[in-house]
Parts: C-alpha cells; structure tokens; sequence
C-alpha cells in the first residue's frame, strides 16, 4: 500500500464546538467576566444542567479554564491562530517592501484595493501589468477589459480605472484599439 498518499488536513474542531447556541452563550458569559458556573447560568440564562455540559465541554476542548475561576483560554487561541496562518503569499519579489505592499493589495489573484500612496500604487499595477500582459503582445479592448476585470471583482476598483492607470503609468501602451505591453517599464 502506497505511503506517499496525501493526508487530509486537520479538523478544526472549534467550529464545531461553537455551532451549538447554549456553548455559544456559555462561552460569551465566561468572556464577559462569568467565572463560576452559576454567574455563567445567570447571564447565559441558561439551566444547571445546560450550563454544566456546556461548561464541561468548553472546559475539555480548552477553550476556557478553571484555575481559581472561570476565564477564556487566550494563550490557546493565540496557538490555533498561528497554527491556522496559512504561509504568506508571496509574489515572488526578490524586495521585502514590495511584497508586503502585494500581500496588503493583492489576495489570491485578486485586487483588495488600490492604495492611495503613490509610490505603493506604482508597485501594485506593475504588478497587475506582469501578471496579466506578455510583453509585445496586442490585445483588443475588449481582451484587456476581461483581464483585468478578473482582478477588480468584489472590489471598489472598476477595470476601467485600472486600464487608465496602466496606459498612464505606461504599463500598457494604446493604438488604434489594441493595447500591448511594452518589454521594459
């Protein structure tokens, strides 16, 4: 039997451990300060028995702790977040300070935004231009605008805009309906 097969990623169990109201209320009485199981039943409103199970489950997952009085696991959570960050995408620049303008700008092939300083706008759409152009290719209008509308979806950016910015910054250049990038910018 093969060994190098690949492994299905960890279950996350928070989710499922707050898909349930009464550990739902539970755990916000705790995190509003509820540091017995009786406060947490009065400001849960929840019953003995409800607040005990919730509690006890809570309580096993490690997502509250009992030393001395009921409080929110922090230092817990703070490990799940840095066990949960996926690698920083990286846009294969060899400048840091370009790559962290990326990652604040561009997620996943997409636009977030584009940002207001000049100098971090400059590094955004020659990125855009790269990733969408080959250099010394034609490309009609309506080639340019499907391109670049890919990168504006869900954002406050049109692909008009970003075409101007392009042919203004001269990352694409325009003659007679075509649009080409040039080799060097």
């Amino acid at each position: 039997m093969p060994t190098d097969l690949p492994t299905a990623p960890p279950i996350d169990p928070l989710p499922g451990l707050f898909a349930e109201e009464i550990r739902v209320r539970a755990f916000a009485a705790v995190a509003l300060g509820a540091d017995t199981p009786t406060k947490v039943m009065e400001q849960a409103g929840l019953s003995p028995r409800d607040a005990t199970t919730a509690l006890r489950r809570l309580l096993s997952q490690d997502v509250i702790t009992d030393d001395g009085g009921l409080a929110v696991a922090y230092g817990h959570f703070r490990q799940l977040a840095r066990g949960a960050r996926t690698p920083a995408e990286t846009h294969g620049s060899e400048d840091g300070r370009t790559d962290a303008v990326l990652r604040t700008f561009v997620r996943g092939g997409r636009l977030v935004r584009l940002p207001a300083q000049w100098q971090r706008k400059l590094v955004v759409l020659r990125h855009i231009a790269e990733q969408t152009f080959e250099p010394g290719v034609e490309y009609p209008e309506r080639t340019v605008n499907e391109k670049l509308r890919v990168w504006c979806e869900d954002t406050p950016v049109d692909h008009v805009t970003l075409r101007r910015h392009l042919v203004d910054l001269h990352h694409l250049t325009r003659q007679y309906g075509f649009y080409r990038r040039p080799a060097q910018v």
